[in-house]
């Protein structure tokens, strides 16, 4: 019945290829997007700025607010990712 079966959906192996495909770009573009070290790095970078005196301590606050929320999200998103089956 495999063989069967495998030759009367021959015709969809480009759809089922394309679509593996797609779901290698989607996983790689979310490993980018969920990754912690450039948020890591552009925090210490911020702190960095802010002992150098580019930026005062209002402007620190508010980056550094966005960055801690951004890891929170990160960290969330790896949770329910090593959680799902």
């Amino acid at each position: 019945m495999g063989l069967i079966s495998d030759l009367l959906t021959l015709p969809l192996a480009p759809v089922r290829g394309t679509v593996w495909v797609l779901e290698q770009v989607v996983h790689a573009a979310e490993e980018e997007y969920y990754d912690p070290e450039p948020v890591r790095a552009r925090l210490a970078q911020l702190e960095q700025d802010l002992n150098n005196g580019l930026i005062d301590a209002e402007e620190f606050d508010r980056h550094e607010d966005e960055l801690l929320d951004r890891l929170d999200e990160i960290e969330e998103y790896r949770q329910n990712a090593r959680q799902a089956p």
